[in-house]
C-alpha cells in the first residue's frame, strides 16, 4: 500500500506557549495519532530552523513554515488527505501538505 509524507505547515502563532497549551497540544496529537492506528507508519519529529543549499551556495535560516512531518499508509491520495483533516495543524492557520512518497 503507498505511503504517503504528512509535512506540517503553520506560523509561530500556533506554538503553545504556556505549559497548559503544550499540554493540551500534545494531548490533541496523541488522540489523532491513535485514531490512525496501523496506518501511522512513522510518528516523525517536529522540525527546526533551515537553511537553503543551491549552486550559488548556503543561504542560512530561511523562512521555514514546516513545523514537521509524519508517514501515513493509505490506498490513495483522497485517502490519506481525508486521514489528515483531524490533525492538530488543520485547525487556526496551519494546515497539512500530504504527497505520495514514490519508491525508487
Amino acid at each position: 500500500m503507498p505511503h504517503f509524507l504528512y509535512i506540517y505547515r503553520g506560523d509561530t502563532s500556533q506554538i503553545p506557549t504556556t505549559p497548559e497549551e503544550q499540554q493540551a497540544a500534545m494531548a490533541a496529537w496523541g488522540v489523532w495519532m491513535a485514531g490512525l492506528g496501523a496506518a501511522l507508519i512513522d510518528p516523525g519529529n517536529p522540525v527546526g530552523k533551515s537553511s537553503f543549499v543551491s549552486e550559488t551556495g548556503v543561504s542560512p535560516e530561511v523562512p521555514n513554515p514546516s513545523f514537521g512531518y509524519s508517514i501515513v499508509e493509505a490506498p490513495d491520495l483522497a485517502t490519506a488527505c481525508e486521514m489528515a483533516t483531524g490533525n492538530p495543524m488543520v485547525t487556526g492557520s496551519g494546515g497539512v501538505e500530504v504527497a505520495q512518497i514514490i519508491p525508487m
